[in-house]
């Protein structure tokens, strides 16, 4: 395995102005315990991370209202009224739904963003998206007085220098794409070294301009770790074929030398046309462990071996 110091790597997302570094501090387990993580991470561990992101070429980490029922946003505001944050320094966030009834109405969507606003210590988000808008129909999330409205008239009103769509289907998420509305994407789970479900989607929203952010390249943990220590992708179980694609990616991966983890990242931060990559961090030493996964050596013999081994189309995702 060959590494090196981690390298600057910043571009502009798409036809923001923003400049982003190729990874993304993800905040979703965030909170005092995260079933679907399977962890529960200290208010000592966020702050801390985010102290390291800021001594790093890191300057992206991704939050949402819902994220640890608020406690994500919250720490996130802990650690940055603490020290002198780069002007740099892009937070974005999310307006998630009412966590009891589901509503995604303006007043819903308005309340959401007072609370991050309040959490974070903001005034102003340079980002701003709708989060799983999959939760309604398309048709609702457009009307007049839908989400995407409401979301809309928060950039106009100044409380965010630029909107974006964040869910999962990536067939829904084409057609918010197509508006033409949005300034960046971020998907998920959906183009990983097992599951391309997202390619088209990514090619859509790369041919409008807008700025791409890929998350949960490991699909939810089954990719970081090889002999794998799960059966879970995308948090259900997987069908045999991936488990056995994962299985023959790892010890392929193990010939040359080179962690499983390395290679599903860097499938994302090498693509062109993705700007930014969203790894949930839990710790400093695991953001530091992930910029050196960045500078591994990994040769174009792996890569096509690697697609080679990709399960079968009919295994992916496919929403």
């Amino acid at each position: 395995m060959s590494q090196t110091t981690p390298t600057i790597n910043r571009t502009t997302l798409g036809r923001t102005a923003l400049s982003v570094f190729s990874l993304c501090v993800g905040t979703a387990a965030w909170g005092l315990t995260s079933p679907v993580h399977g962890l529960s991470v200290t208010e000592a561990e966020a702050t801390a991370t985010v102290h390291a992101a800021l001594r790093s070429p890191v300057n992206f980490i991704d939050t949402s209202n819902n994220y640890g029922d608020g406690e994500s946003e919250r720490r996130i505001g802990v650690a940055l009224a603490s020290v002198d944050a780069p002007e740099d320094f892009i937070v974005q966030t999310k307006l998630d739904r009412d966590p009891e009834t589901g509503s995604f109405g303006a007043d819903r969507m308005r309340r959401s963003l007072d609370e991050s606003l309040e959490r974070l210590g903001l005034t102003h988000l340079p980002l701003l998206h709708l989060h799983d808008p999959e939760n309604i129909s398309f048709d609702e999330a457009m009307s007049s007085e839908g989400p995407v409205s409401t979301l809309i008239a928060l950039r106009d009103e100044g409380y965010a220098d630029h909107i974006g769509i964040s869910g999962g289907p990536a067939t829904l998420l084409k057609r918010f794409v197509e508006t033409d509305i949005f300034d960046v994407l971020i998907t998920h789970n959906r183009f990983t070294l097992v599951d391309q479900t997202a390619d088209e989607l990514l090619t859509a929203a790369a041919t409008r301009g807008l700025g791409i952010i890929n998350a949960a390249v490991y699909g939810g943990g089954i990719l970081s770790t090889w002999p794998r220590t799960s059966d879970h992708y995308h948090y259900r179980t997987a069908p045999s074929e991936v488990l056995g694609a994962i299985d023959s990616m790892g010890a392929a991966c193990a010939r040359y030398g080179i962690p499983l983890i390395a290679a599903a990242l860097q499938l994302s931060t090498r693509d062109p046309r993705i700007h930014s990559t969203i790894c949930g961090m839990v710790s400093a030493a695991q953001l530091h462990e992930t910029l050196t996964l960045l500078d591994v050596t990994i040769p174009p013999s792996l890569w096509e071996e690697l697609a080679q081994l990709r399960p079968d189309r009919s295994t992916w995702i496919n929403d």
